[in-house]
């Protein structure tokens, strides 16, 4: 009853308007020709439900052109929705409609500007990564061409230097399109069986002298006498963890160590633990650890070298292969990364 109300009220109201107003008239007419009440009466029932059946039908047409206008206007529902059916002059379905549309737009809009001051820190952050190298092999370049090549001595140490910078670019750019593959879905997985045990010894043996560089040890938790067979791709798994290692030692303390575990974590699946005493991350920073060329510690890192492309490139990885990882860490205590696996029957 309340929406019959609130649906006719101007036709209710503007046909009793109009038939009082006429009868009223017709009354003080036939008031002089002589005595009709009868007809009077049946003339205002009438009259009323004519009324109110044109008001109520122009209300609705006038009513549904202007708002299909605002419709197609701002693109607020899709034309099949409209159709040719009469809209009601019932107003609280097209608030609610405004106010659904007015709530996405926000949500939209604030989506935009966050995506656009990531771009902004996006092409920051690949601008600086490259045009330090890029200066400093245009820098020894120039150097010798000013002369400094018919020095034996400085011709192969600029040479060296000048190389390595190209050698660390080609690592960004390398690292950039494996991230672009794995963010559009382009990079194939090779998935395979293999002892998880054996990708973990590797990676500790190929970051032996990097870690010694720090005093750093590189350790399992307990001695795994037994391999821990794992379906992935070997490849990008060791990838994974080498990235995971060389972040622990890149931000370990000195005389820290770097420790991996490996447990059971349901039937299926194993879970992969990289735990190390270095200086840990705040809670501030842990949601961004993940973001491409984001950096904890914006000078210390950079000193390190890298691409800041590791701990992005290790989520997409991971989850490529339909599996999860993880971060705990508290400032000056340290950090453990963690990703599960599916585990080979």
């Amino acid at each position: 009853m309340r929406n019959i109300k609130k649906t006719y009220k101007f036709a209710i109201k503007t046909a009793f308007y109009i038939t009082f107003s006429t009868t009223l008239l017709l009354g003080v007419f036939l008031f002089f020709v002589g005595d009709l009440t009868a007809y009077i009466l049946l003339y205002s029932i009438v009259c009323y439900a004519i009324c109110f059946f044109i008001i109520q039908y122009r209300a609705e047409r006038f009513i549904y052109r202007r708002v299909k206008k605002i419709y197609d206007d701002l693109t607020l529902l899709e034309s099949a929705s409209l159709g040719s059916k009469p809209i009601t002059t019932d107003m609280a379905t097209l608030t609610r409609e405004i106010d659904k549309y007015a709530r996405d737009k926000k949500l939209e809009i604030e989506s935009l500007k966050i995506i656009e001051e990531y771009r902004k820190e996006f092409i920051g952050n690949v601008s600086h990564e490259l045009k330090t190298p890029l200066f400093t092999v245009q820098g020894y370049l120039l150097t010798l061409a000013d002369g400094a090549i018919n020095d034996e001595n400085i011709r192969e140490k600029y040479l060296q230097r000048a190389n390595k910078g190209v050698e660390r670019l080609i690592y960004i750019v390398k690292d950039l399109d494996m991230i672009t593959k794995l963010e559009v879905g382009d990079l194939r997985l090779s998935i395979t069986t293999f002892d998880i045990v054996e990708v973990i010894k590797n990676v500790f043996d190929l970051l032996e002298m990097k870690a010694a560089k720090k005093k750093i040890t590189l350790i399992f938790d307990v001695d795994y006498k037994q391999p821990i067979m794992v379906n992935a791709d070997i490849e990008r798994i060791q990838q994974v963890l080498t990235n995971l290692v060389v972040n622990s030692i890149k931000y370990g303390r000195e005389k820290g160590t770097t420790e991996i575990s490996i447990e059971n974590l349901i039937k299926n699946k194993v879970i992969v633990r990289v735990t190390d005493n270095g200086e840990g991350i705040s809670g501030s920073n842990l949601s961004r650890v993940f973001e491409r060329f984001y950096r904890v510690d914006k000078s210390g890192s950079r000193k390190e070298g890298g691409s800041g492309l590791g701990l992005s490139i290790v989520k997409h990885i991971i989850e490529a292969h339909d599996e999860k990882i993880y971060i705990e860490s508290e400032l000056g205590v340290g950090s453990e990364f963690s990703f599960s696996m599916e585990k080979a029957e």
